[in-house]
């Protein structure tokens, strides 16, 4: 549970220093998946990691609809709001999500990016936001953004052993970093910032899709540890090649 909040508050200390296109990109790495996985991996074998991977996807694209909801409602109204109809609009998906998708790994996995390039189509005049506002950094953030994640663990090792690799694997790709970026990041820069950061990170999700095609088609031959690893390489790669893309043409602003 501390390794786990460690790594979460560092990247999301880390979106507040940088740009928003960076911080969307830190924000969309496994910070909180990668080490609630690495838990699951010591509790059961490979075919039910390979089986939560795949049971993962529609978290994902819930995940999408997650952002898109707040990212419209947030730069409106405040952060209560906004916080709790789009978590609502997620665990409706989650629900519904599964059972429209079915349970195999390429149907689940296109239905996924669908879902996913639909809501950066949605999202797209959102990608700019409005100036944002300085407020001071309190230390009950931290305790906020630990406290998040920390619960986030235990859920996901106890859904792991009382109701099998579907619950595990959805509450895995549970919107953490991104509630956690709300709770803290909205009442000081103002939602619409807020906004463009998580609608920049949408296309970031499409390196979690890749990531669990890699996971679930190599964790059976390669064994948990080698499959984990490059399922992590695998989003590295992909949010790094986004970056590097970025900067062959201009970035949106928070200020523009």
């Amino acid at each position: 549970m501390l390794a786990s909040a460690a790594i979460v508050v560092l990247a999301s200390l880390a979106v507040e220093r940088t740009g928003p296109l960076v911080g969307a990109m830190i924000a969309t790495l496994p910070v909180s998946a990668g080490p609630a996985y690495v838990f699951l991996a010591l509790d059961h074998d490979a075919g039910f990691l390979r089986d939560s991977a795949v049971a993962s996807l529609p978290a994902i694209a819930a995940t999408a609809l997650f952002i898109a909801a707040y990212a419209g409602l947030a730069r409106r109204h405040g952060v209560a709001v906004s916080l709790a109809a789009a978590l609502a609009i997620w665990l409706a998906a989650v629900l519904l999500l599964p059972r429209l998708m079915g349970d195999g790994l390429a149907s689940g996995g296109l239905a996924t990016i669908l879902v996913i390039l639909a809501c950066v189509g949605a999202c797209y005049p959102w990608r700019k936001g409005g100036p944002p506002s300085a407020r001071p950094r309190r230390a009950s953030d931290v305790l906020v953004r630990a406290g998040i994640v920390m619960a986030l663990v235990v859920a996901v090792v106890l859904a792991g052993r009382l109701a099998g690799p579907g619950a595990a694997g959805i509450l895995a790709f549970a919107p953490v970093v991104m509630v956690s970026l709300a709770v803290i990041l909205h009442p000081r820069i103002g939602g619409a910032a807020v906004a463009t950061v998580l609608v920049l990170s949408l296309p970031g999700l499409l390196g979690f899709v890749a990531a669990l095609f890699a996971l679930a088609l190599t964790v059976e031959r390669l064994g948990p540890a080698l499959a984990l690893s490059l399922a992590l390489l695998t989003t590295l790669i992909w949010n790094g090649g986004i970056l590097l893309a970025s900067r062959r043409r201009p970035t949106p602003s928070l200020e523009t």
